[in-house]
């Protein structure tokens, strides 16, 4: 298809809607860029969890960080706190950091093996600053990026301050309901898309953001869905919202239950609550009970029930369609990476964005990196699950006995025999893999040579000495409620 791109159409509002209007209308000249959603459907404003790669989206698109946290009644984010994964009881620091220091070539994971079998090595996370600062309910903003940070948002106050963003830049928003999608019969393109009132809206390049419906990328074009759902047998959530019991902590809570695991995610004004669970090991009404029975502060509504099926689909850029979001696929959001995978399909296809027309040869570069970006997350976090001491119900007897990708049982074997962990295809997850891996109970059996080059006085100075610099480091912020009341705090 060599016809110029002029017109984008986009299918869905809400978070990857907005976003991609945003960054489209912002930042690529020359287009028209059309958003149709309804507010029939409208959004559901749970509370967000985010990585640190969405700074590099704001940072695109010029926004005003402190404006924005404060339109969006956010909170700052240093990891995740994992509770009762490895075992009831148990709890671990994923931060967004480095741990330690390594040298050209260890990771700082040997040099700590070796100082724990010595017996003068610490919990790994007190290596880590974010870790150590989360643990305090610490935050600042240091030079350098010296401290990484995410954030947590309000997810329906972010897609009203992006469409705010894409307006102003030309974007069109057409309240509209689809009825219909007209293919081209010769090539099998969407042609247009006709609303129930009437509407036909036609377009050069739809981005599908229609959620798990699809309509687009599967209710036109038969795209085809690859069901990882025998790796991530989770297919239920139910998301709850309650007024905020204390100040908001710098970091999300993952506390694994007995069928699945529960999240809290805290904002300014109030708490994002949610229950992730398997319904062929806990029903319905047990879920719900469970849930209202394991959260803080005054329910602001009722639970909602979020059915989903753990996959991908066999492309996501299909002919002169690209999916974004749910419409994509769906990975649970234990480590907060849904609005991560949203803004990599929104910069890739503005890296290679096809304004002479769609080729083939970037259809499929897109559609394989995008492949290589969700297949390392999809084993990411699988391990959480499979990596585990926990045998205390079927779910985690049958999590820890599962098959898995072979490309993380060789990550897993690796790491288990050798230390050793690779970085592959500039992946998103690097340090996080010994992070977890060592939280979740898997140690390596052996550390790397060079660390005998210290003798024990040494290595444990060496230790010692990272650990006493995070401590300091922390003392000197300001906690997270003082940092948000000076920098970025909502109206309320």
């Amino acid at each position: 298809m060599n016809n110029k791109i002029q017109h984008v159409v986009i299918a869905g509002g809400g978070t990857a809607g907005w976003m991609a209007a945003a960054a489209l209308s912002k930042l690529i000249n020359n287009i028209k860029v059309t958003l149709i959603e309804s507010d029939e459907i409208g959004t559901v404003g749970v509370g967000e969890a985010t990585i640190p790669t969405l700074i590099y989206y704001s940072q695109l698109l010029k926004l005003n960080e402190a404006e924005f946290l404060r339109e969006t009644q956010a909170t700052f984010k240093l990891g995740i706190n994992f509770e009762n994964w490895r075992q009831v009881g148990e709890n671990y620091f994923h931060g967004f950091g480095i741990t330690g220091q390594s040298c050209w070539a260890a990771g700082f994971q040997h040099f700590w093996r070796k100082g724990r079998e010595q017996g003068f090595a610490s919990d790994f996370g007190d290596y880590c600053l974010e870790a150590v600062a989360a643990k305090a309910n610490k935050f600042a903003q240091l030079p350098n990026n010296g401290l990484n940070y995410a954030y947590h948002f309000d997810a329906t106050l972010f897609g009203k301050y992006l469409r705010k963003i894409a307006e102003q830049h030309g974007t069109q928003r057409i309240e509209g309901m689809i009825e219909k999608v007209n293919l081209t019969p010769t090539t099998g393109h969407i042609e247009s898309l006709l609303l129930t009132n009437g509407q036909l809206i036609e377009g050069d390049l739809f981005i599908d953001c229609t959620g798990q419906r699809a309509l687009l990328i599967e209710g036109a074009l038969h795209t085809g869905f690859i069901d990882w759902s025998h790796w991530l047998p989770n297919d239920t959530a139910l998301a709850l919202q309650t007024k905020s019991p204390a100040p908001p902590i710098p970091y999300t809570r993952a506390i694994a239950h007995h069928a699945g695991w529960q999240w809290r995610i805290p904002l300014q004004h109030r708490v994002g609550n949610g229950l992730v669970y398997c319904s062929q090991y806990m029903n319905d009404q047990q879920a719900e009970d469970y849930l209202l029975s394991n959260v803080e502060g005054e329910h602001i509504n009722q639970a909602r029930k979020i059915r989903f099926k753990t996959g991908t689909r066999r492309l996501h850029w299909n002919k002169n369609c690209v999916a974004m979001g749910l419409s994509s696929g769906f990975l649970e959001p234990l480590e907060s990476t849904s609005i991560h995978l949203i803004q990599q399909a929104i910069v890739r296809l503005m890296r290679i964005f096809p304004v002479n027309g769609i080729q083939q040869c970037d259809v499929d570069e897109f559609n394989q990196q995008t492949d290589t970006d969700i297949e390392s997350i999809r084993d990411f976090i699988i391990m959480h699950y499979k990596v585990t001491q926990r045998d205390d119900s079927d779910y985690w007897r049958h999590c820890r006995t599962m098959s898995v990708p072979d490309s993380l049982a060789h990550r897993l074997e690796l790491f288990s025999q050798t230390g050793r962990v690779f970085r592959k295809n500039n992946e998103l997850f690097d340090d996080s893999w010994m992070q977890v891996m060592i939280g979740q109970g898997l140690l390596p059996k052996s550390h790397h040579p060079i660390v005998d080059n210290m003798n024990d006085d040494e290595l444990n100075r060496f230790l010692q000495t990272i650990k006493n610099t995070q401590q300091e480091k922390v003392a000197g912020l300001p906690s997270h409620q003082q940092f948000i009341e000076h920098y970025c705090k909502s109206p309320q």
